[in-house]
């Protein structure tokens, strides 16, 4: 048992690296990318931005939040997921505590480099993943404000940051809109990823919405959540003239009513697998409105 101690009394690279799963950096960096898109701003003059940006917003400020959300939420996983790096004790003693620290530092040295737009808006999304997890606020206490809290960290944030440290300046109005209606859908993705821990949030007293309205009212909710702010996406580009890009988003949503109705039949088991199904027709639509903006903004341009 000493030896074992021993063995691990620091953590394995390994268990760090499954700690900040890299597979949660793909949303805020996308939704960096989806910024840097609808600004309309040549990317080859701004190229180091680019870099800089998308570092920030997955292997920074993501990696953070999930480490801050594994340390605070050890107990919860020793039930749900006992395999994860800290309740499993591959991370030992404190260490998910001062990686999280350590991250968190990192980032705001990186968010340096990209300017006060990008800085400021590293302080507030390390401050929600922060708030989410960490007490005295623990905002994933209740599904309605950690929900929203992540998504537009995950979302709104990156969306807002690209498009800022772009043009050097407070981005159209349209393309906050936009980034704006798509953190909302976002909140329904969150309450999907909720029902992986229904067990353990229930045993603990986590309010996530699952736990509070039951699964079947939750997946119902989650699903108008997603579907309603797509809705007035595709609404705004009609309006502004763009409607091929309208058009394009609209076939997105509807494959996502399919794949909702499947989802419905059997919410518990099946979030998952909507999760790696009609979350990449949401974040496709994302994308597409990009470009949308982006045309819109280069053709006032002329």
């Amino acid at each position: 048992m000493r030896a074992e101690a021993a063995l691990h009394a620091t953590p394995e690279p390994r268990a760090v690296l499954e700690l900040l799963k890299p597979i949660t950096w793909f949303p805020p960096m996308w939704a960096f990318a989806c910024g840097v898109v609808s600004a309309g701003v040549p990317v080859a003059d701004r190229w180091t931005v680019l870099v800089f940006g998308i570092v920030l917003a997955g292997p920074m400020v993501c990696a953070t939040s999930q480490a801050v959300n594994d340390w605070y939420d050890r107990h919860v996983d020793a039930i749900n997921e006992p395999h994860r790096p800290i309740p499993s004790g591959r991370i030992p003693g404190r260490w998910g505590l001062y990686i999280a620290l350590v991250w968190t530092v990192l980032s705001l040295l990186v968010a340096t480099t990209l300017g006060p737009w990008g800085f400021g808006a590293a302080v507030v999304a390390l401050a929600l993943a922060w708030a989410y997890s960490a007490p005295p606020f623990r905002l994933k206490a209740n599904g309605w404000w950690g929900n929203s809290a992540v998504a537009i960290c995950y979302e709104g944030v990156p969306w807002f940051t690209a498009a800022a440290i772009m043009a050097a300046a407070f981005p159209d109005p349209r393309i906050v809109v936009v980034a704006l209606l798509y953190s909302a859908g976002a909140h329904g993705i969150m309450t999907l990823n909720d029902f992986k821990s229904v067990e353990g949030d229930r045993r603990m007293g986590v309010g996530s919405l699952p736990v509070q309205l039951g699964e079947e009212r939750a997946a119902r909710l989650a699903c108008w959540v997603m579907a309603v702010p797509q809705v007035v996406v595709i609404a705004l580009l009609a309006g502004f003239g763009l409607h091929a890009y309208a058009a394009a988003v609209l076939g997105l949503l509807a494959a996502q009513g399919l794949l909702m109705a499947r989802l419905l039949s059997d919410p518990k088991r099946l979030a998952p697998w909507y999760n790696g199904t009609g979350i990449v027709l949401y974040v496709s639509g994302m994308m597409v409105s990009a470009f949308a903006l982006r045309a819109l903004l280069q053709a006032e341009g002329l």
